[in-house]
């Protein structure tokens, strides 16, 4: 058993950044006020609500205060999922005349798991095609969005295969037709540049576990002018939008996380993309039979999947854990499962090439020796396991 650990598993979750750590210290033990008390003690703390706000905002190009200087746009959440389940929700009650809702079959749990409550209330919900390079049918999607569509959901990344999807065009064809549109950013935010106020998105969801801040917190843009209904009912707090005493360290965290990958976008742009090429070529040179996942030309920087042929993803990846690598078999919402998922179902992946799928996710604490052990160790793993297999012909 190796000591050390060699993570390639952040798309499940990131680490948090000793910079965000330490923006969050203060609001734990010394500054524990309730931002919304009247008192100077709880005020000082609602300005750290606030900055946090703007570092959010500006990440994705939301912006921080409306022409009254109210906090605008951005709602704190919990996590991606509750983000995903109050945008869908807000919009089906903006839109009540309209009970359809236009959806693709590739999106995260946390939208397709609420799409699956809205038709037992009575919607139609159309779940849009993939081809084998996980790409969205955009035939299929103006085709279905109609006068009685309430909302389009689609994410702006897949988890998975790092599949970048045309959400400027989505977001039009939704719009065509009167619909509102939401899209999932949780992987893509502090990864590629985001600019809602460009594209005129509705909703957008972000998640701080996915860009270094801590889990149990997010943020769910909503557009200016949009009525707004809350998932959660209870006090004042986020302008009435969200109930619930603010979770002031990790806000205070995920705003410092924001600004940090604001500030070098560009730069873990172009070093995610150089580990995640190296460690693709440096596979495919050493390994035979295996196949890149995803559209290659227009995905995100730090994903790769990966599929192994007529062997099982679970195995590789136990044997990987002895060496110290932390890899997934798909999304951590599946890990667990000997099914693959749906995402790679829906791309028509051969059921021997997609039980053995591995993703491998790098962030900006990834280096190139994490590259080159990963690959040194994965070569043989591959062929101990390949000599097993009753599948195996080559």
């Amino acid at each position: 058993m190796e000591n050390k650990v060699i993570y390639l598993d952040n798309n499940a979750t990131t680490c948090v950044a000793p910079e965000v750590f330490e923006a969050m210290t203060p609001y734990l033990c010394e500054q524990y006020g309730n931002p919304s008390s009247i008192h100077r003690f709880g005020g000082n703390v609602a300005a750290v609500v606030e900055t946090a706000r703007r570092q959010v905002a500006e990440l994705i190009g939301a912006k921080w205060r409306d022409r009254d200087g109210n906090a605008s746009e951005i709602i704190f959440t919990s996590c991606g999922t509750e983000g995903d389940n109050a945008a869908l929700n807000a919009a089906v009650c903006a839109r009540p005349g309209r009970k359809k809702v236009v959806t693709s079959i590739v999106e995260h749990p946390a939208v397709l798991h609420y799409c699956d409550e809205l038709e037992r209330r009575g919607y139609t919900v159309v779940k849009l095609p993939v081809n084998n390079l996980g790409q969205l049918d955009m035939d299929a999607l103006n085709k279905e969005v109609d006068e009685n569509t309430a909302v389009v959901s689609i994410m702006w990344a897949n988890n998975e295969t790092g599949t970048i999807f045309p959400i400027k065009e989505a977001c039009a064809a939704a719009h065509a037709k009167g619909a509102l549109f939401h899209t999932d950013a949780v992987q893509a935010a502090g990864k590629v540049k985001i600019d809602v106020d460009a594209l005129d998105i509705d909703f957008l969801t972000v998640s701080g576990h996915k860009l270094h801040a801590p889990k149990g917190v997010g943020a769910l843009f909503v557009r200016r002018g949009i009525r707004f209904t809350p998932l959660i009912f209870g006090g004042h707090q986020e302008r009435s939008r969200r109930g619930g005493t603010e979770n002031v360290a990790s806000i205070a965290g995920f705003g410092k996380a924001c600004e940090m990958s604001l500030a070098q976008l560009d730069k873990e742009y172009a070093e995610l993309s150089a580990m995640r090429d190296e460690l693709e070529r440096r596979v495919c040179a050493a390994i035979p039979q295996i196949r890149i996942n995803g559209d290659t030309a227009n995905r995100l920087p730090g994903t790769s999947s990966i599929s192994f042929e007529c062997i099982e993803g679970e195995s590789i990846l136990m044997l990987l854990d002895m060496f110290g690598i932390c890899a997934s078999s798909g999304s951590a919402c599946t890990t667990g499962s000997l099914e693959p998922s749906h995402v790679l179902r829906a791309m028509g992946i051969p059921y021997s090439a997609a039980h053995g799928t591995v993703r491998f996710s790098f962030s900006r604490y990834n280096t190139m020796d994490d590259v080159k052990y990963t690959v040194e160790k994965l070569v043989p793993v591959i062929a101990r396991l390949r000599e097993i297999s009753p599948y195996w012909k080559g």
